[in-house]
């Protein structure tokens, strides 16, 4: 059962932490291995990381997994992915589900293959009643294209005449994100010693807390989300007005 303590877990930390997962070739790298072998640690990694959540206190997470830029990489290293993805929804969908843990997907699914798509329905629908840990995958997604998308469903509603444009203000437009059914993330963490965004989450992120910290992907531990948690829950969170 998740812990009740005001150490900056339970009530006092994040209850939505979403990660830009860096590092994995250059990990593999350092280990003289191919890139993809730095892919397959860090998949490994996202479990230890999502059965932490519940002790936390963390709700949701979301995992920045492929983004719209990727497909910039070699084909091979594409490849890849795209075959490593299969394989971890293969073979994850019963201990996701044995575990509690609801799984959705967001970014655009056009360029995908089918059946990649056909496995993250299924895997959606198959833990579609859980609720202990929401677990959401950014899967060919951008920020910047996640808006161009939404925006483009609000004008075709605008045209319709179900949405007036004077109703439109900055609560109408989240509506039609890929997250609309999520809360905006308390915590973003990005390893690999990175400090920038990444088209992530770019809407949702206005007022989360970041952390850009050294460690790469596949050293990432649940020991250093419990001491990020901490991190996260002396903060104070002002969103603009004036401290206390």
């Amino acid at each position: 059962m998740p812990r009740d303590t005001d150490n900056g877990e339970g009530p006092q930390g994040p209850k939505h932490v979403a990660i830009i997962m860096d590092g994995n070739g250059r990990w593999a790298q350092a280990r003289g291995r191919p890139r993809l072998f730095g892919h397959h640690a860090g998949a490994r990694r996202v479990r230890e990381v999502v059965e932490a959540c519940p002790d936390l206190g963390i709700k949701y997470l979301t995992i920045f997994a492929f983004s719209t830029e990727n497909w910039k990489r070699t084909q091979v290293e594409v490849a890849g992915l795209m075959s490593l993805f299969r394989r971890y929804i293969t073979k994850e969908t019963r201990a996701l589900k044995e575990r509690g843990v609801r799984v959705r997907f967001i970014g655009d699914r056009v360029r995908l293959d089918p059946k990649l798509i056909d496995l993250m329905d299924r895997l959606e629908k198959e833990t579609a009643h859980n609720d202990l840990v929401h677990l959401t995958i950014a899967l060919n997604y951008g920020g910047r294209d996640e808006v161009a998308r939404a925006t483009r469903r609000l004008a075709e509603d605008v045209a319709a005449g179900r949405l007036k444009p004077e109703d439109v203000d900055e609560e109408t437009l989240p509506r039609y994100l890929d997250t609309c059914v999520l809360p905006d993330p308390d915590l973003v963490i990005r390893t690999s010693g990175e400090a920038r965004i990444s088209n992530f989450l770019l809407w949702q992120s206005a007022y989360s807390e970041y952390e850009f910290i050294d460690t790469l992907w596949p050293d990432f531990t649940a020991a250093e989300l419990e001491r990020l948690c901490r991190n996260y829950g002396r903060r104070e969170r002002r969103f603009g007005a004036v401290g206390s």
